[in-house]
């Protein structure tokens, strides 16, 4: 599973010239899930995503989460992230998740941010659709979170 965070001043995204979500400070999440990928990968990104200090304090160092700084949340489904680019110029998508398991596992995202996390406004895109997403990268600031890449190093913690 990956997630690509955006630290952003704003972000929306609209369908059929309709905006379906908005939000002011906070992280635009592009998610994607792979072939394979579980409630425990999405757990662990979810926990990832709502602990990750990234807005900076009044000394200037990113050491403030989303809970500290009232932020919200926009969640972009995004099956591109698994694209599969080493072969000709013309990106397979076979690593990523069939589309009813992807949409389980990217409801079940929201849902941990929501309740499991207590972030009041986590807003979304429409999964399958064809969205226009406007942000502001604030910083910028992005950071790639991989499901696979965190389980190793939990491993190696241990």
């Amino acid at each position: 599973m990956r997630a690509v965070i955006q630290r952003v001043t704003h972000a929306s995204v609209t369908i059929d010239g309709e905006i379906k979500g908005k939000i002011g400070q906070g992280f635009l999440v592009l998610f994607g899930a792979g072939e394979g990928d579980t409630r425990e990968d999405v757990q662990l990104l979810a926990k990832k995503t709502a602990g990750m200090r990234i807005f900076c304090d009044d000394g200037g160092k990113m050491n403030l989460s989303l809970a500290d700084i009232g932020g919200s949340v926009l969640v972009i489904s995004q099956f591109t992230l698994y694209a599969d680019c080493r072969r000709g110029n013309r990106p397979s998508f076979a690593g990523a998740a069939a589309p009813d398991c992807a949409n389980a596992l990217y409801e079940y995202y929201i849902k941990l941010l929501r309740e499991e996390y207590g972030i009041p406004d986590v807003q979304t895109g429409e999964f399958g659709a064809d969205m226009k997403v406007e942000l502001l990268n604030d910083g910028p600031v992005t950071i790639i979170l991989d499901s696979e890449e965190l389980k190793r190093s939990r491993s190696l913690a241990k």
